[in-house]
């Protein structure tokens, strides 16, 4: 008989319910009981998974950052648009295993998927077989969830609505209401969490704020600390236990090329990847991490990843780092392969201009310039959806790789540029978006997922080591 654990997706009728404090309050709470607790994310959201791993902290309590990566309980994303269905079931069964329990925050309302249900939180949960507990904001709300809670019920039998819990409630009595309207519609009621403006946690570009401003340990423990006393957890883990997925987990070991050097960029600035990446990457040489806040060079590297973040927060450190900018152009430049996105790509231009209280035009503050941009805050416009990226020459022409596009930046090219992609977006049509390449940098505000594609990869590696051996022997001997 298959071991048994516990499982549950976290979802609700719509954005701003209350999942991420939800799920960040069972992350910590199930923790400090000692349990092992995996949290998932459906979606690209890469910043609450950073909040799932802080909240789902080892027993030692050291931040996710100090933790090796073997005690460590990563936040990883579950995507149906980027990563194949078969991928998707791969990750979440190589993950869970090990874990007492596994927590995964749904994305938007329950049925919001790219395309009415397609890639939504309801797809994942029935992909995966997770049960799924409902969070419904109860804020001027009683009796009248009853409906709600029946049409989520009844409305798909593809998945497993097993119970509800409540947010923002502002009393017993008001919970009496609500636990009644479970009971009239075949809806476990499982607790609530009430009113609390401690419980508040600031949003910020994509999902949720992430800044040295905010005590997310503090928000994150107090709700952990008010769950007990109104959640039945104990009957949330028996509602939800599941046999665990059979799953083999999958072989990330360093391969064969383990003398390939690949180094990311990790830091206040640069921290939003997705963990299956990184994963891949380490199956083609060893990863090490490096901060181009606050390293003064960029290490010896076959690869550099620049992944997105927040360059614009830290433009000023970023800058006055000179000697880490002139490495990394120095590397770029001289024909070293790289992947910029987003926020890396940021940081490859001539300049990031932010806001400034002294000029109205903001200030620019220098860059690596390896790309002939510049970049801007200025006029802050979001730029979201899912995107197709299809790859055309430069040795890697019929790639077609997703990923995600979310800035409020824009850039300025002095003169056109050309991509060498065509990208659109998650219905098929072109968007404006491109993908640069200058030597062997590439660089695009797309955050490519590979997590599922080790063949681009090794196309990758394989494109760019072709043409070394090339240049070291011109005359094809």
């Amino acid at each position: 008989m298959a071991e048994r654990f516990s499982q549950f997706l976290i979802a609700a009728p719509s954005s701003g319910s209350g999942k991420t404090t939800l799920t960040l309050g069972l992350l910590r709470a199930l923790a400090n009981r000692g349990l092992r607790v995996q949290p998932f994310k459906c979606g690209p959201d890469y910043i609450d998974t950073q909040h799932h791993a802080t909240a789902a902290r080892r027993p030692n309590g050291m931040p996710p950052s100090e933790v090796s990566t073997s005690e460590a309980s990563p936040g990883i994303n579950l995507d149906l648009f980027m990563a194949s269905p078969e991928h998707v079931r791969s990750s979440y069964g190589r993950y869970v295993q090990g874990a007492d329990v596994a927590i995964t925050e749904g994305v938007m309302g329950l049925f919001d998927g790219a395309d009415r249900m397609q890639g939504s939180s309801a797809a994942v949960a029935e992909l995966l077989d997770i049960p799924v507990i409902l969070v419904v904001n109860a804020r001027a709300m009683a009796y009248s969830v009853a409906p709600l809670l029946y049409g989520f019920k009844n409305f798909y039998a593809g998945i497993r609505l097993v119970g509800a819990i409540f947010n923002n409630v502002g009393s017993e009595s008001h919970y009496r209401f609500l636990a009644d309207a479970c009971a009239d519609v075949g809806v476990e009621p499982l607790g609530y969490l009430p009113s609390n403006p401690r419980f508040a946690i600031p949003s910020r570009h994509l999902g949720l704020h992430l800044s040295a401003e905010t005590d997310y340990e503090q928000i994150i423990q107090a709700i952990a600390d008010e769950l007990p006393k109104t959640v039945d957890l104990d009957r949330l883990l028996t509602a939800t236990q599941s046999p665990r997925p059979i799953s083999a987990p999958v072989d990330v070991s360093v391969s064969g090329q383990s003398t390939r050097r690949i180094s990311v960029a990790r830091d206040e600035a640069f921290l939003f990847t997705y963990q299956q990446n990184i994963d891949r990457l380490a199956q083609f040489g060893t990863v090490t991490f490096f901060s181009p806040l606050h390293d003064t060079v960029l290490p010896d590297t076959d690869f550099l990843y620049l992944p997105g973040g927040y360059p614009e927060l830290y433009a000023q450190q970023l800058s006055r780092n000179e000697s880490m900018r002139t490495s990394i152009r120095d590397y770029c430049l001289s024909g070293g392969l790289t992947y910029a996105e987003c926020g890396g790509l940021m940081y490859l231009s001539q300049s990031i201009q932010v806001q400034s209280r002294l000029t109205r035009s903001g200030t620019a503050w220098p860059m690596a310039g390896v790309l002939a941009m510049t970049t801007s805050m200025q006029a802050a416009k979001l730029t979201l959806g899912y995107r197709t990226v299809d790859w055309q020459g430069n040795g890697l022409e019929g790639f077609s790789l997703n990923g995600h596009e979310f800035h409020y930046s824009s850039l300025t090219e002095p003169a056109p540029l050309s991509s060498i992609a065509s990208i659109s977006n998650a219905k098929g049509m072109p968007v404006e978006t491109k993908l640069y390449r200058v030597q062997n940098t590439f660089a695009s505000y797309v955050h490519l997922y590979w997590g599922d594609r080790p063949d681009f990869i090794e196309q990758l590696f394989a494109f760019v080591e072709t043409q070394y051996l090339a240049s070291q022997h011109p005359d094809g001997h």
